[in-house]
């Protein structure tokens, strides 16, 4: 019988899908924007609910939302976001629904601005990897100085749902800061991941 692999201590290890993407996807870096968007969605949506609330519901965020293409989700109109408060395969918040359309809009002049928006959100780490000291549950932090200036700087652009709390969940998903705990087995993985994406690294 094989031992149990040691993952991070926020993880409720009964749901396998919970499992699955503590496994594949949180804290890996993200250098795509189509990817970077989905994520952004989904943390928007999140704010004031639990990640896995959300989660359950990723199909449903994909369907309702163009399958997260950017171009397309910044061309719904008031009668699709109407429509979209009825979706129960989401969130039906109205408020944060509009708010999705509007970061799409917002999302799209960024990457006009800056090339692309990946340019844009790793230039908060300056382009380097935040590599966290990580013991146990109570060592996690809501925010950092790094998502106060991101959140700060995005809500002067327009974006809505994106207070500190929820853009540091959001660099922790997307693996600007990898905060997989000290003795999570994906931990040690990730950072040996960075040098094959052609990322730099500092512990913080």
């Amino acid at each position: 019988m094989t031992a149990e692999k040691c993952r991070c201590p926020w993880l409720d290890t009964s749901k396998a899908d919970y499992v699955k993407y503590h496994d594949e996807e949180w804290g890996v870096p993200v250098l795509d924007d189509n990817k970077m968007f989905e994520y952004l969605v989904l943390e928007s949506a999140q704010a004031g609910l639990s990640w896995y609330t959300i989660l359950k519901r990723r199909d449903g965020y994909r369907n309702a939302f163009e399958n997260f293409d950017v171009e397309k989700v910044a061309k719904l109109t008031e009668a699709d976001e109407q429509r979209l408060v009825l979706d129960t395969g989401i969130i039906r918040h109205k408020g944060k629904i509009a708010a999705t359309v509007n970061n799409a809009k917002c999302f799209i002049a960024i990457q006009q601005e800056f090339g692309s928006f990946i340019k844009y959100i790793w230039g908060f780490v300056d382009n380097k990897v935040q590599v966290s000291n990580i013991k146990e549950a109570k060592d996690y932090p809501a925010t950092s100085p790094v998502s106060d200036a991101l959140s700060k700087d995005l809500k002067k652009r327009g974006f809505k749902f994106v207070g500190s709390t929820t853009i540091y969940a959001h660099l922790q998903a997307a693996g600007l800061i990898n905060d997989h705990s000290n003795d999570c087995y994906r931990k040690k993985q990730v950072i040996e991941s960075y040098k094959q994406l052609g990322l730099d690294w500092q512990s913080c």
